[in-house]
């Protein structure tokens, strides 16, 4: 029987969490996106299903003990007609994006929400859907895992082949020397400045060491000027200045530019100059954890973040062969032993797209009354 939520169940507005904050509070603090703090008392009972109010609105999270949501963030609590796992399984196969009527952050009506419609077996049969479910979802999350693991071993593998290939390979210089011109800290602009325009690179663009083909790029507003200072072009790198220490000195090669394309201020390009280097060969280094280390063992550290400057990255030393040519033999090399990694990955991340989908179609089963 399908019946409304605004019969058989209440949803709980989030509130202004400033008067109950304490970092030593008993219950969490929840906003659309998970916990973001504690407090002294709560605002839903143990049980209950945040829905994003606004922002992360598609992202149902469970929760089994009192809390305080903030109002970004509506408690979705179960009536006596409803087990609260199985109103949670429900919002988790609920689109709704559906609901948004937004034209800028995502977000959702209490007076909608409460229109939504859904199956309402007797409780023992709710049980037993929910009991159903999380068998499935318990073998699903197993293979998922074992998924993930392989990607980690993925990781281990790509920094032994780097390890191997630059063992005992000639003297070590500083990468200054092999600069053509000085080194280029990215364009800042607020907000206000993107949505359209032309082309920038953020850091999370890169991936092993080169730009990712399928990168969604935002757009901002430069004049003529900016963009001549800060244009990207083939071959040349790009290094993460900014950041927290793990992803301190991620860097990448610009192999191909289709059009136009800058680069935000928290990365470096640096231009090498290709009559005495391979910057292939560069890149790799850089990207192996031998690499990474240079380019960061001078690194300033303050409170969540650390940066590297100039100075820093041009005092990095790269053992170089002398002869262009065996550079690009070992890169060669490299590349035969990465692209099986690459391949592999493909496989694992195609895996894990069709895992998420039986993961929904498990939940869709369960609410058509088809998961016997």
């Amino acid at each position: 029987m399908l019946k409304k939520w605004s019969d058989v169940l209440t949803i709980v507005s989030g509130k202004n969490q400033k008067s109950v904050a304490d970092p030593n509070g008993r219950y969490p603090i929840y906003g659309s996106g998970g916990v973001i703090g504690y407090a002294g008392s709560y605002l839903c009972e143990a049980g209950t299903t945040i829905v994003g109010r606004k922002g992360t609105i598609n992202n149902p999270i469970f929760v089994n003990k009192p809390f305080w949501n903030v109002d970004t963030a509506f408690g979705i609590s179960p009536g006596d007609e409803l087990h609260p796992k199985y109103l949670y399984y429900f919002c988790c196969s609920f689109n709704f994006k559906e609901l948004d009527k937004s034209t800028t952050i995502p977000s959702l009506a209490k007076r909608d929400l409460l229109q939504i419609q859904m199956p309402v077996p007797s409780l023992s049969e709710q049980e037993r859907i929910v009991s159903k479910i999380e068998e499935l979802f318990s073998k699903l999350d197993a293979s998922v895992a074992e998924l993930q693991t392989a990607k980690e071993k993925l990781k281990v593998y790509r920094q032994a082949v780097l390890k191997e290939a630059f063992r005992n390979v000639g003297k070590k210089v500083f990468l200054k020397s092999l600069f053509c011109g000085t080194p280029q800290n990215g364009v800042y602009k607020p907000k206000s400045a993107y949505g359209k325009g032309t082309r920038i690179l953020r850091i999370d663009g890169f991936y092993d060491g080169f730009v990712t083909s399928e990168y969604e790029y935002k757009r901002l507003s430069l004049s003529e000027e900016e963009i001549e200072k800060y244009s990207l072009n083939q071959f040349d790198l790009v290094i993460n200045r900014v950041n927290s220490m793990p992803y301190l000195g991620k860097c990448a090669l610009i192999r191909h530019i289709p059009e136009t394309t800058v680069f935000e201020s928290n990365i470096m390009r640096v231009r090498l100059n290709p009559d005495v280097v391979s910057p292939e060969y560069v890149t790799y280094f850089l990207a192996s954890d031998e690499g990474k280390r240079e380019l960061t063992k001078n690194a300033k550290q303050a409170v969540n973040q650390a940066s590297i400057n100039q100075m820093d990255v041009g005092n990095a030393l790269i053992p170089i062969p002398g002869d262009i040519v065996l550079q690009e033999q070992i890169v060669s090399v490299i590349e035969r032993y990465l692209s099986v990694c690459a391949s592999i990955e493909q496989s694992i991340d195609i895996s894990l797209q069709q895992a998420e989908a039986l993961r929904q179609s498990i939940l869709k089963q369960a609410f058509e009354g088809r998961l016997v």
